[in-house]
Formats: structure tokens, sequence, C-alpha cells
């Protein structure tokens, strides 16, 4: 299985200002496509950090996506960040200024839109079908926007680029329980299960506790093996519980 990372980029991220919405977007096509994500970085507007970020990531992982920073002002500093990164030089893409004279109109492209036609040198272009200033991949890491609405309309650009491996199954089931009286029993299923991740997420709701379990795996009979596992021992336990839909 393939594997991937996120680098958010943004102060307005880490100041709690903007709530980030791009994490969700990506993992889920991601899992689509059969890619795991493996990790998630936020960064600060700062050169040193964007770098060590991308160099990083892109070390340890198979793909790497970036958010955010290569808009039109003074802090959009991704693209030098990257280039940087891989020692190249910042160019801008011909190809990505016709995208904006043809969107903009020729008198409306200024120098603030221009930059967002400079990419890392050989990078090959994401293409934006909402407001045409492109995104862009340099070997394994793709370069896209910050702004949720435009990165969701790249997504089919970028993960058509990516080769289709076994999508992800998920499972879950909600139990009236605390994890605390199910954790040996769920420790011991996970051992049984080797091949599937199961997740435990507690939670409060309607002035009661309760605990969420989520299966999670690549082969859908080995998701199916181990939530028939879990409901068993919740049955032997006598617990409320709900086995809900695929996640």
């Amino acid at each position: 299985m393939k594997t991937a990372a996120i680098l958010i980029i943004g102060n307005e991220i880490l100041s709690g200002r903007t709530r980030d919405a791009n994490l969700q977007l990506l993992a889920k096509a991601l899992a689509a496509r059969g890619v795991r994500l493996l990790e998630t970085r936020v960064v600060a507007d700062r050169f040193e950090a964007i770098v060590a970020g991308v160099n990083a990531l892109r070390a340890s992982y198979d793909y790497v996506f970036t958010t955010g920073g290569i808009g039109p002002t003074h802090d959009d500093i991704t693209t030098e960040c990257v280039a940087a990164a891989f020692g190249r030089r910042v160019a801008e893409d011909p190809e990505a200024v016709r995208r904006l004279i043809e969107y903009y109109g020729a008198n409306a492209v200024n120098e603030a839109r221009l930059r967002m036609a400079r990419v890392v040198a050989g990078a090959s272009l994401i293409d934006n079908p909402v407001s045409a200033a492109p995104g862009f991949r340099i070997e394994n890491v793709f370069v896209l926007p910050g702004v949720p609405r435009i990165l969701e309309a790249m997504l089919d650009d970028v993960i058509s680029a990516l080769p289709q491996g076994a999508p992800i199954a998920s499972m879950s089931v909600t139990v009236w329980l605390r994890e605390s009286e199910i954790a040996t029993g769920l420790s011991n299923i996970q051992d049984a299960h080797p091949t599937v991740d199961i997740g435990s997420y507690p939670f409060a709701r309607e002035e009661r506790l309760g605990t969420s379990l989520v299966v999670r795996g690549t082969a859908p009979e080995a998701v199916a093996d181990a939530v028939n596992a879990i409901t068993d021992m919740l049955r032997a336990a006598e617990a409320e519980f709900t086995l809900d839909t695929p996640v």
C-alpha cells in the first residue's frame, strides 16, 4: 500500500482563526484510492519550517501534499520553499500564465496574480477548474491551495495521477460502555486480526458515556471478521451497541 503525508501551511490555522477542512477532504480521497495517510503536520508561514517539513515528509512517504501558501500575497511562500527543498529555481510557467490570462483577461493579470503562475522548475501543473491558478507536482510532492472549495475541485486531477490501490474498507460499532470496560478484550481482538487497524474513540452523548470502535483495512472480509469478533465480545458482555454503516 502506498503511503502519504500532508503538510498544512498557514499562520491562520495555528492561530485558531481558521479551521482546517482540507485534511478531511484529502484523507477521504486518498483512502478511496487505496493510499494510507500516516502523518499530518501543521507549520507556520516560515521558510525554514516549510522547507524542513517538505524534506522530512518526502523522504518518509510515497506522496506528500502541501496545502496553503500559493496565492498572490507576500506571505504566500510555499512555492519558494518547495523549490529550496528540491534545490531548484522558481520559474514563471507559460501555460499557467495563459490560463490566468484566459480566466481574468489580459488587462486584469497584474503582478500579484502572476505570482500564482510561478512554479518549481520542472514541475507539472495541477488543473484548477475554479479560479485557474494551478497547483503543481514535483516528484512525489503535490502543492495545493489552502481554500477548501478550490482544493476539493482540484482533487480529481490530483487523485487520478496516483496508481489505484485497494480501497480502505471501514466499519464502526457504537457501544454504550467506557473504553476501560472493553480495553482488554479489544486488545486481544486486535492481536488476533493483525491485518486491520482497530481504533477506539470515547464520547459523551445524551448524558451517557460510550465508545466508537472503528475497524479499517484493505480487505473487506478481514474488516468484517474483526467486527464480528467485536460484536461477539459485546454480546457476551450484554452491552448495548449499534453496528453502524461503513465510514
